[in-house]
């Protein structure tokens, strides 16, 4: 079935959201739970393709799931993990599955894991997985594209990663919690995920230091130390950032709550610059405006805490109406550029050169019909035809509704006139239709 979004552009967004649970940490936070042979309860859920993916993955493990939607809660029992195979079929659809192998080597000794998917957003190999792994003592070879590791035994070590890799960094995490002795990662993913998925761990009985920061210690503890625990999933800080830029964007006012302003100072100083107005209301709650033209800005994207690659195409989209012109460097990915061609087809006036982007604002976007081409793309499309004059179309809505918990509902929420339709039966849908979750 086929479903699409029909965006009527030109309405400032104003009126007061929620933000749902990070889905870059929750995804993880499933994964570490294998590590308890027992029953661990995880609040602040959200309702994502995701999420039910990564829910599917422990279930073909043996775990027993309660996933609660009106809660937004999943109780996971992993007493009994009946298998060590994670198959294609579903860690091809998500990357983030991959984390699976770390927490199975620890908990079982051994693993069977297919090779990632996820977004086509360029390469991302998991040689820094492999390696960190072998460093701890497992046995690892590659076959028909499948991990198959085997660790009768872990032992701590130090580990030094070429990159600050997220994925890496917490895969060598979970592996790392029932190794003997201590392992310090160095060069660690400083983001905060990685610090949600080191206070879960920490929650269940892990032994963790330093997460947040570049070295990360882990001393080892047995697994039959590790127990039952209940927990909440720190608020999304790229969802938060998605809708800061659609505000600030249509030239609306919002209040936007359960956000950690921390989480997002880096993009938020730099839409300061941009003309918007962004003040802490309270300590998870911000307020956000603007009314004139914003200006154009240069900017670099970067590991945290530096200017997050999942909001560049988010950011490129403001620049795309901004006075002047701004200079957008992507540093992380080869393909993330892949909304250029559609913002162009709304009238951006965007030159790419390899890994740079020059956009110089023009004064208004027109609607167009367009494809999301993956998630952060997606959104950034949609933003567009929330900015843009007249109606915008997009397509290929999955790749969205992995990472957004109803995101047209949100936008309505906040005055958007923005509605899925069924390309069959070409009924709008007033409301969300969650029998797609």
């Amino acid at each position: 079935m086929t479903e699409k979004y029909k965006i009527q552009g030109g309405e400032p967004l104003r009126g007061e959201i929620s933000v749902c649970g990070a889905k870059n940490s929750v995804l993880k936070l499933f994964a570490a739970s294998i590590l308890v042979s027992g029953v661990t309860k995880i609040y602040n859920v959200p309702n994502l393709t995701d999420v039910n993916v990564m829910l599917q993955v422990l279930r073909d493990l043996g775990a027993k799931l309660d996933y609660n939607k009106g809660e937004k809660s999943v109780v996971v029992d992993a007493t009994n993990i009946s298998s060590v195979t994670a198959k294609y079929e579903l860690v091809s659809k998500m990357r983030a599955s991959f984390t699976i192998l770390g927490a199975l080597i620890s908990r079982c000794k051994e693993a069977i894991v297919a090779l990632p998917g996820g977004c086509a957003i360029g390469e991302r190999r998991v040689d820094f997985h492999i390696k960190g792994l072998e460093t701890l003592g497992a046995k690892i070879k590659i076959e028909n594209g499948y991990v198959h590791a085997k660790a009768p035994k872990l032992v701590g070590a130090d580990i030094y990663l070429d990159i600050p890799s997220v994925g890496a960094t917490e895969n060598l995490m979970l592996a790392a919690v029932t190794a003997e002795g201590s392992t310090r990662i160095q060069n660690a993913a400083q983001e905060p995920e990685i610090v949600d998925l080191a206070n879960f761990l920490n929650t269940i009985g892990a032994d963790i230091n330093g997460a947040g920061t570049s070295e990360i210690v882990i001393n080892g503890v047995k697994q039959s130390s590790l127990h039952s625990a209940e927990y909440t999933t720190i608020p999304d800080r790229i969802e938060a950032g998605t809708f800061i830029a659609a505000v600030v964007g249509t030239r609306g006012k919002a209040v936007i709550k359960n956000v950690y302003p921390a989480h997002l100072t880096f993009f938020n100083d730099k839409l300061i610059k941009m003309g918007a107005n962004i003040k802490l209301a309270d300590p998870t709650t911000i307020e956000v405006s603007t009314k004139g033209r914003l200006n154009s800005i240069n900017f670099v994207t970067q590991p945290y805490p530096g200017f997050p690659t999942d909001l560049q195409a988010i950011a490129m989209t403001l620049l795309t109406t901004a006075n002047g012109v701004g200079i957008i460097t992507e540093s992380l990915y080869e393909n993330r550029f892949m909304q250029v061609p559609d913002l162009r087809r709304m009238g951006a006036d965007i030159h790419q050169d390899r890994n740079h982007a020059i956009i110089k604002g023009v004064k208004n976007l027109t609607g167009a019909n367009v494809v999301a081409s993956d998630l952060r793309a997606g959104a950034a499309l949609v933003l567009a035809g929330l900015m843009a004059n007249g109606e915008t179309i997009v397509e290929k809505l999955h790749h969205i509704d992995r990472g957004y918990e109803f995101f047209e509902k949100k936008l309505r929420d906040l005055g958007g006139k923005i509605q899925r339709y069924n390309d069959e039966t070409n009924i709008e849908q007033g409301v969300l239709n969650e029998s797609r979750l």
